[in-house]
């Protein structure tokens, strides 16, 4: 399991979800550009001491991102999507993608997704915070597919 950020913008949210990552063994994928220094001090306030538990890779495109991901399946959290986080089935190699917090993903990025997934949420409600968005979905994909508890190489 993997989660994918493209092109993030807002330093706190990325290190939220960074540190999110680091805790639960999961590694990350950055799609440049981001809309901030990866330096920048809210981002790394957000993240802690967290880095050095963290696997991350920075991709310099979204083509270069492409080319790297290999043959895993891309997820989409979107608002867009017709079909609930809770009623898709998720697989262990799966990327779980997520757009910027201002402006989502553009369409050519969302028709590449292997599967949309939302959120359901209360009427009227328009979107959550893309960190809250990136642990609800890795929860739920991790615990479809038993990706909890397992040690981490400082652990053990």
């Amino acid at each position: 399991m993997r989660i994918a950020l493209y092109q993030p913008d807002i330093p706190q949210n990325t290190g939220t979800i960074l540190r999110l990552a680091a805790c639960l063994g999961v590694a990350v994928d950055i799609i440049e550009p981001a809309g901030f220094q990866l330096g920048d001090a809210r981002f790394r306030r957000a993240l802690m001491d967290y880095a050095q538990h963290l696997d991350m890779t920075r991709h310099d495109s979204w083509d270069a991102f492409l080319e790297a991901r290999g043959g895993a399946r891309l997820v989409l959290a979107t608002t867009g999507a017709a079909g609930s986080l809770y009623e898709a089935s998720f697989e262990a190699a799966d990327i779980l993608l997520l757009g910027r917090e201002s402006a989502g993903v553009p369409e050519a990025v969302h028709q590449r997704a292997d599967l949309r997934v939302t959120i359901p949420m209360a009427s009227g409600a328009r979107s959550l915070n893309v960190a809250v968005a990136a642990a609800m979905a890795l929860g739920e994909a991790l615990r479809q597919t038993g990706g909890f508890g397992q040690s981490r190489p400082d652990t053990q």
